[in-house]
């Protein structure tokens, strides 16, 4: 049971990216459908979007400043109860990687996402200005 489980996980991660990575917006809806639940809410230090209709939005003003550029996982999804984290980075067409981070998310009953935080870049060392 815990293996399918997984998979579903995997599968709504990977719609998750899929909307990230979707020029058009009628089929990046269907990535949101897939992925969100109705009211889910994503957050980053520059966005946030709360229900499918806001997350679409907030995926188009955020592409134009990545053009040609790929969101992709770069971990494996770390998982307990309803929660989840895992790490991206945004891969530009020559291979640069302008900005990386990690996402902790919280999921709906339902297994799709609930709520998304995203965080970028490393984090600073205890002490460090």
């Amino acid at each position: 049971m815990a293996e399918v489980m997984t998979q579903d996980l995997t599968a709504t991660v990977d719609a998750y990216f899929a909307m990230w990575n979707e020029e058009d917006t009628t089929k990046r809806a269907q990535h949101i459908e897939e992925a969100w639940a109705d009211n889910g809410r994503y957050v980053d230090p520059a966005r946030d979007a709360e229900g499918h209709a806001a997350l679409n939005d907030t995926v188009s003003a955020a592409r134009p400043h990545f053009p040609g550029h790929t969101v992709r996982r770069t971990s494996a999804i770390d998982s307990h109860h309803d929660q989840l984290r895992f790490a991206w980075q945004v891969v530009g067409p020559d291979g640069s990687v302008p900005v990386a981070g990690i996402d902790v998310g919280v999921l709906a009953p339902d297994g799709r996402l609930q709520r998304i935080t995203g965080f970028f870049g490393e984090l600073a060392q205890e002490g460090a200005a």
